[in-house]
């Protein structure tokens, strides 16, 4: 994996990017075509950067392309959806 590249681990139930060495992630779970989206967590050490936002929406974009509907457990993806209009159609 490359320095800030977004991984898709289908398997583990999350997205994840590595930034100066600190793995940054969004846990998720599916149910048919229903996407959970639980949590955001982004180390201290590489906060405030916008890495959790690249990660909320790496994560709509994928579920829009598969067809997924979201649920926004996390506050933070929920808060973001409300920020972003563009994905809000994707909300269940």
């Amino acid at each position: 994996m490359t320095e800030n590249e977004i991984q898709l681990e289908l398997d583990a139930g999350r997205f994840s990017m590595v930034v100066e060495g600190e793995t940054c992630v969004l846990e998720f779970t599916r149910s048919g075509d229903v996407v959970s989206m639980n949590s955001v967590r982004v180390p201290d050490a590489v906060g405030g950067r916008g890495l959790a936002g690249q990660l909320t929406q790496h994560a709509l974009d994928w579920a829009r392309s598969e067809g997924l509907k979201v649920k926004p457990v996390c506050p933070y993806v929920k808060t973001w959806i409300q920020r972003h209009p563009e994905y809000q159609d994707l909300t269940v």
